[in-house]
């Protein structure tokens, strides 16, 4: 399935695009024989485990080529970008494709990786605990705010059956 829909990203685009897009995955899959690739949010992507750790998108012009650990890397080359920790490189023709340069990043990529699963994890079960600590912790305080909002739609209810006066109209003076 994942290199199917990868082949068929690639075949998708324009000539230059897909020799960018080419070249760039024989390389990730060549540094990376542990990752698994896919399609994901409409984009090839490498995993290591369940985290992402490199993908690249087809721009208008040319391919951004994204490490989903960048930032970490102390690497001049990559542009930091977003606010986790990813950075990225653009190319506008395969021929910038620096191959050894390329292979550091993808060593990299495969050892230094964003927890970006257990991070998500972490920070849902923090929510879900403040959730539980803001409960009512009574029954009588579920009963006080339902007795409350039943309150508050019979007032609006009697508030929409007010029929107010109509106003006259002057007759025009001729």
């Amino acid at each position: 399935m994942s290199a199917d829909s990868i082949s068929s990203y690639n075949a998708a685009l324009d000539v230059q695009r897909a020799a960018i897009c080419e070249k760039l995955r024989q390389n990730i899959d060549a540094a990376l024989p542990q990752a698994t690739s896919k399609l994901w949010h409409a984009i090839p992507v490498w995993l290591v485990g369940e985290n992402v750790v490199v993908g690249y998108t087809a721009r208008k012009k040319g391919v951004m080529l994204m490490f989903w650990n960048g930032q970490h890397f102390d690497e001049p080359d990559l542009e930091a970008t977003g606010s986790f920790h990813m950075a990225q490189i653009a190319y506008d023709d395969a021929a910038q494709i620096d191959e050894q340069k390329l292979a550091g990043w993808l060593a990299k990529a495969g050892t230094s990786i964003w927890d970006m699963v257990g991070e998500r994890n972490a920070a849902v079960a923090a929510a879900r605990k403040a959730k539980v600590r803001k409960a009512p912790k009574t029954p009588k305080s579920r009963a006080k705010s339902r007795t409350k909002s039943k309150v508050k739609v019979k007032a609006r209810a009697k508030a929409k059956a007010v029929k107010r006066p109509k106003t006259r109209r002057r007759a025009k003076a001729k």
